[in-house]
C-alpha cells in the first residue's frame, strides 16, 4: 500500500522552468487549496528567477541540492526528456514520488528503469498525458469503451505544426537524440499515446522519417499501424507547416460510427455520427473549446488526479507502466524508420 497524504496540502517541487513549466504552474495555482509548490530548480538563472517571481517558491540552481533540502512530497520533472530517467531515479531513491512530463524517457530501457526504481522505493511514478483529460477526448474514449463504433476499420492522426529553426536554436538540447527526440517523440508523443490508449495494443508498425531543419532528429514522419484488433491506420507528423500550427486531429471509422476530432490540438469535434444515440451526444458542442495552445487544458485535471491518488481517493490516470506503452510504440517507429522494415510489438531486445 502507498502512504496517503491527509489533513495538509500536498507539496510539490519542480525541476525545469522552461516552456512547459508554465502549464504546471497554472495547474498548481488553480488547485492551491490542495497543494503548494515549495521549490523550483533550473540551471538557467533567468528562467529560475522568472519561476521564483511567479510562484514564490524557493529557487535552486542544483537539482541535487533541491533533493537534499526540499520537504516536498512529489518532484515534478519538466526538464529535457533525456534527463528524466536519471533525475526520476534519484528522486525515487531519495523517497519522493515523481511526476514526469512526456515522454518519460528517450530510450525504452530507461523508462523501464524508472518503473523499477518506483517499485523498489514504494513510491508513485506519474507520467503526464494531459490530452487524455480534454473534454473532446473524454467523450471519444467513452464512445469507444461503449463499443459504439462496432468493429473499427480505419484510424488516422495528423499533427501539422510548426517549429522553425529559431525554436531549435533556443537550447542546445532541442532536436537531439540524447535529450529530446524528434517530432514523433517530442511534439507528437501525445498523439502516439492516443493511438494506443484509444484503439488498443499495436501489432505492427511501418515508419519513415525526414529532417528538413538543421537538427539531429526528424521533424517530419509518417507511420502505418496495424492494431491487434484488426484495425489499420496511419499517422502523419510534421513540424514544417507554414506559417503556424495548423492541425492536430484523429479520425476513427467503424462499422457503426464515424468521428473526427480536429482543430489545432484535438479541440473540435468536427464529425460525430453513430448508428445509435446516447444522452451525452448533446455535449458535443460544449466539449469543443478554443485554444491557441497545442497543450490544451488538461494539466489542471491531471494534477487533480495526482492529488486524488495521494489522498487515496483514486487510481492514477497514467502511471509509469502506462507511460511505457506509448514509449514502446515510439521506439518501434524509430526502429522501423532506421532499418526500413516492419517492426512488430512487443519489442524483444
Amino acid at each position: 500500500m502507498f502512504e496517503t497524504v491527509q489533513n495538509r496540502k500536498i507539496k510539490f517541487a519542480l525541476a525545469g522552468c522552461g516552456r512547459i513549466a508554465a502549464n504546471h504552474f497554472g495547474a498548481l495555482e488553480a488547485l492551491a487549496a490542495d497543494c503548494e509548490l515549495t521549490a523550483v530548480c533550473d540551471p538557467d538563472p533567468a528562467a529560475l528567477q522568472q519561476a521564483v517571481a511567479r510562484t514564490g517558491a524557493k529557487g535552486y540552481a542544483s537539482y541535487a541540492r533541491m533533493l537534499a533540502e526540499t520537504d516536498a512530497d512529489i518532484i515534478v520533472l519538466t526538464t529535457p526528456s533525456g534527463l528524466h530517467p536519471v533525475q526520476a531515479v534519484a528522486a525515487l531513491e531519495a523517497g519522493f514520488h515523481v511526476v514526469s512530463e512526456k515522454p518519460m524517457a528517450t530510450r525504452l530501457h530507461d523508462g523501464e528503469r524508472m518503473v523499477k526504481a518506483a517499485d523498489r522505493a514504494g513510491r508513485r511514478l506519474f507520467v503526464v498525458k494531459q490530452n487524455r483529460l480534454n473534454a473532446t477526448l473524454q467523450l471519444l474514449k467513452r464512445a469507444i469503451d461503449e463499443k459504439r463504433f462496432g468493429r473499427i476499420s480505419m484510424v488516422h492522426l495528423n499533427v501539422f505544426w510548426t517549429r522553425p529553426q529559431a525554436y531549435y536554436d533556443q537550447a542546445g538540447w532541442r532536436g537531439t537524440w540524447e535529450f529530446d527526440g524528434g517530432a514523433l517523440m517530442n511534439q507528437a508523443s501525445h498523439y502516439v499515446d492516443l493511438a494506443e490508449w484509444l484503439i488498443g495494443p499495436v501489432q505492427d508498425v511501418q515508419a519513415m522519417t525526414a529532417t528538413h531543419r538543421d537538427i539531429e532528429t526528424e521533424d517530419t514522419a509518417v507511420m502505418n499501424i496495424r492494431w491487434r484488433n484488426g484495425a489499420l491506420g496511419s499517422m502523419a507528423v510534421t513540424m514544417c507547416t507554414y506559417p503556424k500550427n495548423l492541425e492536430g486531429s484523429i479520425t476513427i471509422l467503424g462499422e457503426t460510427g464515424s468521428v473526427r476530432i480536429g482543430g489545432v490540438a484535438v479541440n473540435e469535434i468536427q464529425q460525430w455520427q453513430f448508428a445509435d444515440t446516447r444522452d451525452y451526444d448533446e455535449q458535443i458542442q460544449t466539449a469543443n473549446y478554443a485554444t491557441t495552445s497545442v497543450y490544451g487544458f488538461g494539466h489542471t485535471p491531471y494534477y487533480q488526479n495526482v492529488i486524488d491518488v495521494m489522498r487515496g481517493r483514486a487510481g492514477p490516470v497514467t502511471d509509469g507502466r502506462e507511460g511505457l506503452k506509448s514509449l514502446e510504440l515510439l521506439i518501434a517507429a524509430y526502429l522501423s524508420a532506421r532499418d526500413n522494415k516492419t517492426v512488430s510489438l512487443p519489442l524483444v531486445y
